[in-house]
């Protein structure tokens, strides 16, 4: 994946209200109408959001009539996501010294695997 399109993509997630949605509609389609009763917001905002989902293609909808109908159009890509965002990681702290010892570890294990030149 190209960096500018996994950047915007990694934006479609960064907000609360997006992240909402995807939370709602990985549990299956949902009309507008349905997602306005649901979520905190106004018709307008939610459409803002929906937009910018549908434009990193995460969300795609199916109309009929003015009845229009969200679904994930990567539903496993949202899913491994929203799971991932889900895990209790620890926040790992290091020392300077520590920081200094990997890199040491590091330029010593790099130099051992250089090939000398015959």
């Amino acid at each position: 994946m190209e960096t500018e399109t996994a950047a915007e993509t990694l934006k479609a997630f960064s907000h609360p209200t997006r992240l909402s949605i995807l939370q709602e509609l990985l549990a299956g389609p949902k009309c507008v109408t349905d997602m306005e009763e649901l979520l905190p917001v106004r018709q307008a905002n939610l459409s803002q959001h929906l937009c910018v989902l549908r434009n990193a293609k995460l969300v795609d909808f199916a109309q009929e009539g003015a009845l229009r109908c969200y679904y994930l159009s990567r539903p496993r890509l949202v899913g491994d996501m929203l799971k991932l965002l889900g895990r209790e990681e620890p926040v790992i702290k290091r020392s300077p010294a520590q920081l200094k010892a990997d890199k040491q570890r590091r330029e010593r294990a790099r130099q051992r695997l250089k090939i000398p030149f015959v």
